[in-house]
């Protein structure tokens, strides 16, 4: 555990470094850092873009009251046809083939909503480190506009005293200029 958690920690410290030294380069090229994330839909493959619309139509209303729509038909036909004298309903009552349908539904859906979220982690991995190298070079350029300030500060208060060092030699002149 100890090991897995020291790997982890350098890892984070290397990922972290290199988007310093990524923000650093760009401040001193005077460039933005700014940049569009690049589309990781386009590059996605055809299981992966199948697995995002079934994610996304599984977790909708749409899917919800459609499958409400199937259960609550299914239930219904089956009881009609078991009230009906001579029918034999496809489904009778603990309704066992439409749990084994609801099974294997469940256990096909679940790991393509996982494979979609493990994609939305990632997209979600890459935009957090985009915005910390954003939110880096602020604090970065930030401070640096600061030290400029404190520069400022000094230079104007250096120039302050000189005007006053001038004013005084100026007055002590005029006074003297005017005992004469």
């Amino acid at each position: 555990m100890r090991s897995q958690r020291s790997d982890y920690l350098a890892h984070v410290e290397a990922v972290q470094q290199r988007s310093k030294a990524h923000v650093e380069q760009s401040i001193a090229e005077k460039r933005t850092i700014s940049r569009s994330l690049p589309e990781m839909d386009d590059e996605a493959s055809f299981g992966q873009r199948a697995a995002d619309a079934v994610a996304r139509f599984g977790g909708s209303w749409a899917f919800i009251g459609i499958f409400a729509l199937v259960l609550g038909g299914w239930v219904l036909l089956n009881s009609w046809l078991l009230l009906r004298d001579g029918h034999k309903p496809f489904d009778p009552f603990p309704y066992i083939l439409l749990n084994l349908v609801l099974s294997m539904l469940a256990a096909i859906q679940a790991p393509v909503i996982l494979m979609s979220q493990n994609r939305q982690g990632e997209k979600d991995r890459l935009t957090a480190l985009h915005d910390y190298e954003v939110n880096l070079k602020a604090e970065l350029e930030i401070m640096a506009l600061h030290k400029k300030m404190d520069e400022f500060k000094l230079q104007l208060v250096e120039l302050q005293q000189e005007q006053l060092r001038l004013l005084n030699a100026l007055c002590t002149k005029h006074e003297i200029d005017a005992q004469l």
